[in-house]
């Protein structure tokens, strides 16, 4: 199914960007383009963010696995390592706090009119991603393979026949976890 639409660029750029709009609303409507939520989130008052991603990693979850299953999509495992786990979102992780933004909430704040998500968000991530390529074949030479784990997956490291087992099983963590989130009033 899938197949064809891979050949076809064009109706692959109109549709990202169309997704891409429509994600961006409703992070909007999710509430976490606001600043005063995601400084909620950072400082362990608002779970808003934490929920907004946690569903949408068991919905993404749970639909590319059942793609795959009915054939639509080929899985391509990544491999993984210290060097690219550990400086990437410490990076990240600054820029979140110290700007109050991710990327995708700070496109959409643009959205909303938010200056500050403008200059420091949306430049900061032109800027960074200038500097991450312009860096990248001295990283790829010497940081990125520190610590290789090759391409293992949840699924490859729990030995079990049916790889439902372990993808139901943490889906029903993930949204355990959320459900005692709100047992908390967060």
């Amino acid at each position: 199914m899938l197949k064809n639409l891979h050949k076809r660029k064009n109706v692959q750029y109109v549709l990202g960007l169309l997704i891409g709009f429509f994600f961006g609303f409703l992070l909007q409507k999710g509430g976490v383009c606001d600043y005063e939520i995601i400084m909620g989130q950072l400082l362990l008052q608002d779970f808003t963010v934490m929920k907004i991603i946690l569903t949408a990693i068991v919905t993404g979850m749970l639909g590319v696995y059942a793609m795959h299953e009915v054939g639509w999509v080929v899985l391509h495992k990544k491999t993984g390592s210290l060097g690219t786990s550990v400086p990437g979102p410490l990076i990240f992780g600054v820029g979140f706090a110290a700007l109050g933004y991710c990327p995708g909430t700070s496109v959409g704040a643009v959205g909303h009119g938010a200056l500050d998500a403008l200059v420091g968000g949306v430049i900061g991530i032109t800027v960074g991603a200038g500097m991450y390529a312009a860096a990248y074949p001295f990283l790829k030479k010497r940081v990125l393979h520190i610590g290789d784990f090759g391409d293992k997956t949840l699924i490859d490291l729990i030995p079990v026949r049916n790889p439902w087992v372990v993808i139901f099983s943490v889906a029903v963590l993930i949204v355990g976890f959320m459900v005692f989130l709100e047992t908390l009033g967060y």
